[in-house]
């Protein structure tokens, strides 16, 4: 007997006469039917791993002298970005030359933003650096485009992910992949490198099961002027006073400074990071400039009793 005869015949009994009534189970069946194939069908994320897609600028904001937050549509309203956390993403594009260029960046937002993703990305200006005298090809072409234009994005891509509630997994190159966990996560960083940073610190205080997890972030910069998201960074101090930590240094400090000066050092660490713990639950998360991982982060983090399974640069 078909599903049609056997709801028919619950509702109606053995009397079929009634045409209206059985067209009403049969828009009925229909409707679940539907509702049922909706449901199964998977949902294509914006980002594909293999091929560069085109996103058009939708908002552009202008955070300081020398930074931008970019917004780019997604195919649609409802489309998720489909970024694991920890991972970024790569932007491309061709010169008048005919040159490609390519750099890899991570949003501020992610999969909680249907329909959009935002980039806040500092400008590498020609003639402003000696060491640097062309400045950064991508984001001096980030900030020419108008709205409207378009840019290749291709991703996910990265060594990291973080899976939630203090879970995370390490791909090393030439190594297994690493399960790690975490109960107190340090976060050293420098300058847009706030991002990654606050991809993992929001995905933690959005997961119920991450209530436990404490979170100690130390951010250098040049001068005040030059620290991303400080409004976003002290509003969740006083919303998780028990669960985040935030301290700040500046090479060039402005008088009455409440932080620390200078590069990070050994006492920073000390004084801001969680104590290395025999379990490994204690891991340092780095994002900077490569002088700063190199020459301050990880030496000072060695002197503290620190080992590489303890800490992960993306």
């Amino acid at each position: 007997m078909s599903l049609l005869n056997l709801v028919s015949e619950f509702f109606l009994g053995d009397d079929y006469s009634s045409k209206a009534a059985l067209a009403a189970v049969s828009l009925i069946i229909g409707a679940l039917v539907s509702w049922v194939l909706m449901k199964k069908q998977v949902v294509k994320p914006a980002m594909d791993p293999e091929e560069f897609k085109r996103f058009r600028l939708s908002k552009k904001v202008v955070v300081s002298h020398d930074t931008r937050q970019f917004t780019f549509d997604l195919q649609t309203p409802q489309t998720l970005l489909g970024l694991p956390i920890g991972q970024h993403i790569s932007l491309r594009f061709t010169d008048s030359e005919g040159k490609s260029h390519q750099r890899s960046y991570t949003p501020i937002t992610g999969d909680e933003v249907p329909g959009k993703v935002t980039f806040m990305i500092k400008v590498y200006k020609a003639g402003v650096h000696p060491k640097f005298p062309d400045g950064g090809k991508m984001s001096q072409h980030l900030d020419s485009l108008k709205i409207g234009d378009d840019i290749e994005m291709r991703g996910p891509k990265g060594h990291m992910t973080y899976w939630g509630a203090g879970n995370f997994t390490v791909k090393v190159i030439g190594k297994p992949l690493q399960q790690r966990h975490a109960k107190h996560f340090g976060m050293i960083c420098g300058g847009t490198g706030i991002t990654p940073m606050l991809q993992i610190i929001n995905a933690i205080f959005r997961d119920s099961k991450g209530k436990s997890i404490t979170i100690s972030l130390l951010y250098a910069n040049q001068t005040e002027d030059d620290i991303l998201l400080r409004q976003d960074l002290e509003t969740l101090e006083k919303k998780y006073p028990t669960q985040f930590k935030l301290h700040y240094t500046l090479d060039r400090p402005p008088a009455q400074w409440l932080y620390s000066s200078g590069f990070i050092n050994e006492d920073m660490i000390r004084n801001h990071m969680p104590a290395p713990s025999k379990g490994g639950t204690s891991q340092i998360l780095m994002c900077g400039p490569p002088p700063m991982i190199k020459f301050a982060c990880i030496p000072n983090l060695q002197a503290v009793g620190y080992t590489d399974a303890e800490w992960f640069s993306f």
